[in-house]
This record gives structure tokens, C-alpha cells and sequence, in this order.
């Protein structure tokens, strides 16, 4: 099993970016008005120059006064752990669960995003891997 098989299970290729010059303020627009945790930051969409997450939000403006007209540039997470479409989905896992990071750009040989994919997406790809095996363990015990 392979990250690219995870982004594919997904059904929307859609990457969602915003501009480091964006204000907090429309950074909490757009991640209210897709209701994901996480945003990858680019000027093109395709070339990542980090991350933006509800954790940076919160540990790094807790203390700014009118933090609303901060840049996502000063609250970006910039040394961002990524992985490789053809990577293992068990890697993948393991660098959620050591690095403690909830949402993990994928990148392509060229450098160029080809998608995200959060925690939510690896557990519901792991359960359905899950029930699979149990089904055909079922199946093969009952002779079927």
C-alpha cells in the first residue's frame, strides 16, 4: 500500500493553498469555509514554502495583539514533514506519529504538491484496510 494509494481513495485531488501574504483573518475564512485543520502555503499552488495549521494559530497568536492582521508568513510551520506519492502508507503513519503532525504534504519528484493528507485520511484508509481483512477472514473461515 502506497501514499498514492491513500490520495486516490480520497475522491478529490483539490489542494488547498494560501498566499504567505495572507492575512490571519482570511486565513480563518478559508479553513472555516472547507472545514479542514490545514493549509498549505504557496505563491503558485504548486510549490510549497510550508504549512499553516489551527496548532500554529493557536501556540503562535495567543500573545499578538490584533492577530487577526498577522501574515500566515509569520505563523507558518516552515520545516515541514512531507512525503512521496510512491512512499509506504506504514511510513507515512509513523511519520504522523513521531513528528506528532496531523496533516503531511505529498510531493512529487519535481517538487510540486500533489496533495494533503491529514490524519482523518490515514485512520479512515487504515479501517477500511481493517475491515477488508476482516471480511476475507470471515469469508475464508465460514468456507465462502
Amino acid at each position: 500500500m502506497r501514499v498514492s494509494d491513500v490520495l486516490s481513495s480520497k475522491g478529490s485531488a483539490e489542494v488547498h493553498t494560501i498566499s504567505p501574504r495572507a492575512t490571519v483573518r482570511e486565513l480563518l475564512d478559508v479553513l472555516a469555509e472547507h472545514n479542514i485543520g490545514a493549509l498549505v502555503v504557496s505563491d503558485d499552488g504548486t510549490t510549497m514554502l510550508g504549512i499553516v495549521s489551527e496548532r500554529d494559530i493557536v501556540r503562535k497568536l495567543r500573545d499578538v495583539e490584533r492577530a487577526r492582521e498577522a501574515t500566515v508568513e509569520s505563523i507558518m510551520t516552515t520545516d515541514v514533514q512531507r512525503c512521496r506519492p510512491e512512499d509506504p502508507f506504514g511510513s507515512l503513519m509513523a511519520t504522523m506519529t513521531e513528528h506528532r503532525v496531523r496533516h503531511v504534504p505529498v510531493i512529487d519528484d519535481d517538487d510540486r504538491l500533489v496533495g494533503v493528507l491529514s490524519i482523518g485520511d490515514a485512520v479512515k484508509h487504515r479501517m477500511e484496510q481493517l475491515e477488508f481483512e476482516r471480511d476475507q477472514l470471515s469469508s475464508y473461515v465460514s468456507g465462502g
